[in-house]
């Protein structure tokens, strides 16, 4: 089975629980065990989460020093595109954004390593997305954007025709 999908949203934290339905829904035809599909959502969540978080600083339309109210449009105007392909019997997943690109991308994959202790963030991200998935990659520049690939084998169905 091909099939491809590409998925574009603004960079707000509600949106990440979009990219995991979304992601869900795009794997379903292929009947994922249930391991599978935590494992995509959780991965999907992780890179999501980093563009928002660490690639746009987190902005949501409000000043997060002062939790004031929410304005009419976003102040920052960043977007995250999610594409994902299934082919061969492999999910590709692609997560990008336009924000600040990380400088040192093998300090950044370091476990426990976060530049955004302030926010209680636990500096897994990355260690999660490799460990979820059978290859992950991370691509950026500086000032320009970060995007994380992700491969999964999936065995789905298998466990049907076992059974």
């Amino acid at each position: 089975m091909r099939n491809e999908m590409c998925l574009e949203f603004e960079a707000i934290a509600v949106n990440e629980s979009l990219a995991r339905v979304a992601i869900a829904a795009f794997v379903a035809p292929l009947n994922p065990t249930l391991e599978e599909l935590s494992d995509i959502k959780t991965a999907v969540s992780e890179a999501v989460t980093n563009a928002i978080i660490h690639g746009y600083e987190n902005w949501q339309g409000y000043d997060v020093e002062k939790r004031s109210v929410p304005v009419k449009f976003p102040i920052h105007p960043g977007r995250v595109t999610m594409k994902c392909r299934l082919e061969e019997g492999y999910l590709f997943v692609e997560i990008g954004d336009k924000g600040k690109g990380i400088r040192d991308i093998e300090k950044a994959m370091e476990p426990l390593y976060t530049t955004r202790p302030e926010q209680n963030r636990s500096g897994m991200g990355f260690a999660f997305m490799e460990a979820f998935t059978d290859d992950l990659e991370v691509e950026s520049t500086p000032g320009e954007g970060t995007t994380v690939y992700m491969k999964k084998k999936m065995d789905s169905g298998n466990w049907i025709k076992e059974a």
